[in-house]
């Protein structure tokens, strides 16, 4: 039975990409009447493709959700039915960031590949319907079982990407001369950090939905300390973005020194809060502190490297952790859903007689 419903919601993705297709197709078409267009730069074609993909893949997302996932809140509480929407909101507009970052960053390589290529309606519609279904499938395929090590590859995927295309669009190609904030001159870095910001606080959602099927409404108090950890450090990498460095230096470096100090805070928290914890957890994440600090004394009392590297070196170990994170809690975590008892989130159900 397990397998023909897969097989089943395999068609039901493969429909889903074939409609995302002709929808972004047809879209494309129209919006790109007219002269043909470059890929890139004025006028182009590759702004209004990605937003045609995005909004195709954010609704494939939401429908995909509707679809399987309806019923899951209904057993649940007010309180826990409104975290789990609001979890789904905000992966809907993450995953429509996410196929436009893509479809842009696409367009810059095809761009430096094929100098030259104007396209009129229908090819530039055809392009644009490619995009809109390889966003759509994926947007489609992680509504119908959402894990949370499919939003930790989502978050990692989508700051590498964000990253890349605010790089090969940058103003000032010597950037990386003083570190990852120079960026913040451009909409593209930091529309990214809002997003991962999005991202981080929603990962920190579903790191509670894993610890509350361990452990229950017993450690509610405790998990919901967690998630408003993550939450917070969520909240600062968008403020990061919000505040750029060029107009307000000093919020922008409060921020940023918040994001990192949140984040070390919720990853503790998280590790104390799962039960053991796992050795592989451990090991990590004691490996991974160790590492940061000895990234931090090669760069300030010997200077072997700029601030960037060093930005790139501690970003590139929390997301290493954070993958170690979610593989065990993956592991670990039951595969049903766990509605609470508690009629609300500070109050206890009332214990039977």
């Amino acid at each position: 039975m397990e397998r023909d419903e897969r097989l089943r919601g395999e068609t039901r993705a493969v429909w889903a990409t074939a409609f995302c297709f002709v929808v972004g197709a047809a879209a494309g078409v129209l919006l790109l009447r007219g002269d043909p267009r470059p890929l890139t730069g004025e006028g182009s074609l590759a702004m209004p493709a990605a937003a045609i993909a995005g909004v195709v893949a954010a609704a494939a997302f939401l429908t995909s959700t509707l679809m399987h996932r309806r019923g899951e809140t209904a057993p649940m509480p007010r309180w826990q039915a409104v975290v789990s929407d609001l979890s789904a909101i905000a992966l809907t507009v993450a995953f429509g960031a996410v196929t436009v970052m893509g479809v842009l960053l696409t367009a810059e390589v095809l761009a430096a590949g094929l100098q030259g290529l104007r396209l009129g309606a229908v090819g530039g519609g055809l392009l644009t319907g490619v995009a809109a279904a390889v966003g759509g499938r994926s947007a489609f395929g992680a509504g119908i079982d959402l894990r949370t090590t499919d939003l930790a590859a989502l978050l990692f995927g989508f700051l590498t990407i964000g990253t890349l295309f605010a790089m090969v669009t940058a103003a000032d190609p010597s950037w990386w001369e003083q570190n990852f904030s120079q960026l913040g001159g451009s909409w593209a870095f930091n529309g990214t950090l809002v997003v991962a910001g999005l991202l981080v606080a929603t990962v920190g959602s579903y790191i509670g939905r894993d610890l509350h099927r361990m452990l229950g409404d017993p450690a509610v108090a405790r998990i919901a300390g967690v998630v408003a950890l993550w939450a917070a450090c969520g909240i600062a990498l968008a403020a990061v973005g919000l505040l750029p460095l060029h107009r307000v230096p000093v919020p922008h470096d409060i921020a940023a020194f918040a994001t990192l100090v949140l984040f070390a805070a919720a990853a503790a928290a998280t590790v104390i809060a799962i039960p053991g914890p796992p050795r592989a957890l451990l090991i990590t994440s004691i490996g991974v502190g160790m590492l940061v600090v000895v990234a931090l004394l090669l760069w300030i009392p010997f200077g072997l490297y700029s601030v960037t590297a060093v930005e790139a070196v501690i970003v590139g170990l929390g997301l290493l952790w954070m993958l170690t994170l979610v593989r065990v809690l993956a592991i670990l975590t039951p595969t049903q859903s766990r509605p609470s008892a508690r009629p609300t989130l500070l109050r206890q159900a009332p214990s039977a007689r």
